[in-house]
């Protein structure tokens, strides 16, 4: 499977991490040594089930290195927009390629045996999205003072992942929803609009248990999905402020000198 890595992103001076980024993308942030985006490729260019990687939104003058090919696409502004030209991408390298993995470039703890998991795990079934969502109590016994937010449902509280799997189709193939996607990003209630009101409703009440959850979104968005619980911490620890950059840098220095 080929790999979509997000690298966009320049925090601005109102964001906690500009005084150690200053106008730089957030993705080449050192820890323990060297770029953020670094560690997250090496556990790329690990994993068995990775094909090429499509790096988004940084510029090949990037020192970056990776055993596997590695292909630049500039940057597209939004989120949703730079999935979409990652996947254009990979269907002009390969037409046939059905699902494509998408990775942030903040998770550095990751590594290839987490992607070969999420990757394995997916195909066994033929769904058009795949999120993973991580337990309070995985999250937390890993990494107890993460920062994360946690959405708490009728059967379980968790958090969600850095690493999905989608189907093609559904970033190149569904304009209509991908630009709904993309205007509503920044705006909850638009955001809620495209899941239904009622299902967030039933979240603050904790009346939904994850399956359920489940459904009624995709009947809302005409996808099929599916929630993929992960028993990996580090898929959801990514790097969004100061206390986590610190985090990442002492329990990364520690895997380096193990």
């Amino acid at each position: 499977m080929n790999a979509i890595l997000l690298a966009g992103g320049i925090p601005k001076p109102e964001n906690p991490l500009y005084e150690y980024t200053r106008g730089k993308p957030k993705a080449l942030l050192k820890i323990a040594g060297k770029p953020m985006i670094q560690w997250v490729l090496d556990a790329l260019h690990r994993a068995k089930e990775v094909e090429n990687i499509i790096l988004v939104s940084l510029s090949s003058e990037v020192k970056l290195t990776s055993s596997k090919p590695m292909v630049f696409v500039p940057d597209h502004i939004s989120i949703f927009e730079n999935i979409r030209a990652g996947s254009m991408k990979v269907l002009e390298m390969n037409p046939n390629a059905h699902h494509v993995l998408i990775v942030s470039s903040d998770i550095p703890a990751i590594t290839a045996e987490m992607v070969d998991w999420l990757i394995q795990k997916t195909m066994t079934t033929d769904h058009d999205i795949y999120y993973t969502v991580i337990k309070r109590e995985v999250m937390l016994d890993r990494f107890p003072n993460c920062g994360r937010t946690f959405v708490r449902l009728k059967d379980i509280t968790l958090t969600g992942g850095n690493i999905s799997v989608i189907r093609t189709f559904t970033t190149t193939g569904r304009d209509e929803l991908f630009q709904r996607m993309a205007d509503a990003r920044k705006n909850p209630f638009k955001m809620a609009s495209l899941f239904g009101y009622d299902t967030l409703l039933l979240v603050l009440l904790r009346a939904l248990t994850l399956e359920k959850l489940e459904k009624k979104i995709c009947a809302h968005i005409g996808l099929k999905g599916r929630a993929v619980l992960c028993p990996f911490a580090e898929v959801g620890m990514d790097v969004d402020n100061p206390l986590q950059l610190n985090i990442m840098e002492e329990h990364m220095a520690s895997r380096k000198r193990s």
